[in-house]
This record gives structure tokens, C-alpha cells and sequence, in this order.
């Protein structure tokens, strides 16, 4: 999602192969072997398999005209963000959404991964983001939104999806809450999230944004 968030704020258009990832087209690994999306695959034959990467890649053609122009110290702000949030809430985030994937049973040990331990990790990180919105708000570094919002805002949605009543319902967030359901509600996101049918090989080129 993020990557596409980023595509469609600078601009630009590329074309859009929908895929299954249990049935992953030949091509596609034979380019990005790891077999992850999304992969940007250049004219030049440059390939680009990290969501994080592509929203750099697309930034760096055409930066948007609304998002965020960062000096050099919040540029490092958002850098330390992006890497809490890739390392210690995408993994905790992940043990908390699908913790059936995280249980290890061998004749010698067993681990039962507890999601609510995982939870409260990603709990503890977003009561950081929500502080600095309390302060900065709207977004993370006030009145205009930035690189790091969008690369952070994705996973926020994901973390309420795993229990939306509970989100919802929990005290001392509002300011983080307002923040992600602004972004629920953007034009951007909604440019974002369009359906296409899964490619298949001889399929007329589709383009993104539509």
C-alpha cells in the first residue's frame, strides 16, 4: 500500500500486474527470487522488491507538491520512525495479527506466541507517534503531511484491522486516531486501493493509477 501511496502522490504512472502469491507468475521470480510484493521492475532493468524503497524510488521523480519538504533534522526523525517501525512493530505486529504462524512445537520445547505480549509492544511505539501528534498535529510534523506519515500510516491500519472494536474503544489515543482515520478517509488512499483482476501472461497492459 505504501508504495502505492507514493506513486499516486508524485504522480506518476506505471504499468499494474495484479497478482496471487500463491500463484506467482514465472517472471516475477525469475526478477525478485524472494517472490514478495511489490516489485517495480524498470526500463532500464533495475528492480525494486522493498515497499520502502519504492516510495523513495517514486519520491525522487517527482517529489509532492502538498508532502512535507524535511530539513536535515527531521529528515533523521523520519528516518529513526521508519526503522522502529520496520523492525520492532512490523515484527511484533505481525506475532499480534496472525500468531497461529508464530507457534513452534518440538518433541523437546514448545512456544505458544501470547498476541496480546506482542500488542503491547506496538502499543507502547504508538503512544510515541501519539505524543508527537498531540504536540505537531495534525501529522507527524504539523500542519502538512510528510514521507513519514505515509510510510508509517499503512501499518497503523493493519494494527486496528487485527481488532477494530478493541482500536476503537481504547483510551489515550485520540490524536493517533483522528490521524489514521483522516488517512482512511483521503482521496490518496482511496486512488490507492483500486482492485484490478490478478494478470495473467498475454493481458492487455493495465496502468496505475487507473
Amino acid at each position: 500500500m505504501r508504495a502505492r501511496l507514493a506513486i499516486v502522490a508524485a504522480g506518476l504512472k506505471v504499468e499494474v500486474r495484479e497478482l496471487v502469491l500463491r500463484a506467482k507468475p514465472a517472471h516475477m521470480l525469475e526478477i525478485s527470487p524472494k517472490g514478495t510484493v511489490p516489485v517495480l521492475w524498470l526500463p532500464d532493468g533495475t528492480v525494486i522488491d522493498e515497499s520502502l524503497d519504492v516510495m523513495r524510488w517514486a519520491v525522487g521523480q517527482n517529489f509532492p507538491a502538498e508532502w512535507l519538504v524535511p530539513n536535515a533534522e527531521q529528515q533523521q526523525q523520519c528516518d529513526e520512525w521508519i526503522a522502529l517501525l520496520d523492525g520492532e512493530f512490523k515484527r511484533n505486529l505481525d506475532r499480534y495479527k496472525y500468531p497461529h504462524r508464530y507457534h513452534v512445537k518440538t518433541d523437546t520445547d514448545a512456544y505458544t506466541c501470547d498476541p496480546l505480549e506482542h500488542r503491547a509492544v506496538c502499543e507502547e511505539i504508538l503512544a510515541q507517534w501519539n505524543a508527537v501528534l498531540v504536540q505537531n498535529g495534525p501529522w507527524l510534523f504539523g500542519a502538512n503531511p510528510s514521507f513519514a506519515d505515509f510510510a508509517i500510516l499503512p501499518f497503523v491500519r493493519q494494527f486496528r484491522i487485527a481488532d477494530e472494536a478493541w482500536f476503537d474503544a481504547v483510551p489515550g489515543y485520540d490524536a493517533l486516531k483522528l490521524w489514521l482515520h483522516s488517512f482512511l478517509a483521503s482521496p490518496l488512499l482511496e486512488k490507492a486501493m483500486v482492485k484490478y483482476t490478478p494478470w495473467q501472461p498475454g493481458d492487455t497492459p493495465l496502468t496505475f493509477p487507473g
